[in-house]
This record gives C-alpha cells, structure tokens and sequence, in this order.
C-alpha cells in the first residue's frame, strides 16, 4: 500500500494535501506538482511511502533542482513510484545505461528474468555489477537538516513510521493526519 501526501510550507505553518501520483510520469512531473501546491516558490516536501518497505522525500524550493531522499533503493526500485525517484543522477550511473530499473525484467523479488535470487551482484571485475541497486538509502540526506532532521535521524527512521516521524519534527503532524 502507498501513500504520497505534500507538504507546503507557508507563512502560517505547513499545509498538507494528499497527492494521487498515478499521472506523474517522471521526477520533472513530480516537482512541478509540488511547485504547483506553493505558488510562493517556498519547500515542498513530496513524501511517500511504500508500507513497511521504503520511504522517499523529494523537496522542492521554488525552481531549483528536486533534491530527494530513498530509504531503500533496492526495494523502491520494484515499485512504480519509487522508480520515479531513483534517477541514474541519484544512484551514480551513467544516463541512458541498462539498469535494474526496467520493471518489465523484474520479477516480483526484484531478480531480472532468469537470474538466481542467491547470485551475487558482482561483475567479473569483482566489484558491484553497473545494473546493481543497493540496499541503502540514496540521495540527499541532508535534506532536511535545516527543518530539524538531520542526517543521522532521517537514516535511522523506520520506513514503517519514517512520514509520521519527519512530520512530527517539522511540527505538521496533524496536518499530515488529516490527509493520510
């Protein structure tokens, strides 16, 4: 089960709406969302989860880049949603390489067609495979260190209650309620 919510800050706090994602086809679509919820060009937090599984943060201040945070790579690049985050920029590749990310040669445990489960992502080099997506978190983990969740905090969140967390340090906790 997903959820994806944003949250807008504005000068009498945070406002929160829920988002459907089913249109946003790439990240570029996703931040004009965002823009699109702030017209005053201050941070929007694009916050989505997968239960229990991953959790993302994309934060857009007015027109510059979408900064973004994944929690798990590997597990959000078997979801439609986290694919939209986990550019070739974020996980250190190469734009336009194959990669793991073509969901059509994933099965469900994330392997590619005809792959083991048990074999490891090593190149004959000895080092990870080009087509490797870690499991770790991605991206930015500063994002939020100027709203009160540092590095060292936003990697330790649990993606089972990492949105509830983040949302409870920036003081919208309620806010997000009203929309989850």
């Amino acid at each position: 089960m997903y959820f994806a919510a944003l949250l807008a800050r504005t000068e009498d706090g945070w406002e929160a709406s829920d988002t459907e994602l089913d249109d946003v086809e790439t990240l570029s679509d996703l931040a004009d969302l965002a823009r699109e919820a702030n017209p005053d060009e201050d941070t929007v937090l694009v916050l989505i989860e997968q239960e229990d599984a991953w959790f993302g943060v994309v934060r857009v201040d007015g027109e510059d880049d979408p900064r973004i945070y994944v929690s798990d790579a590997a597990a959000a690049a078997r979801s439609a949603y986290g694919e939209l985050l986990l550019t070739d920029e974020l996980l250190g590749r190469d734009p336009g390489a194959d990669d793991v990310s073509d969901l059509d040669s994933l099965d469900l445990d994330g392997t590619e067609d005809g792959d083991d489960e048990d074999e490891d992502e090593e190149s004959d080099e000895g080092g990870p495979s080009a087509d490797a997506v870690p499991h770790s978190p991605v991206g930015d983990s500063q994002i939020l260190d100027d709203l009160g969740v540092g590095e060292k905090e936003l990697r330790a969140l649990d993606a089972e209650d990492a949105l509830g967390a983040i949302a409870d340090a920036l003081g919208a906790s309620e806010v997000l309620e009203t929309v989850r």
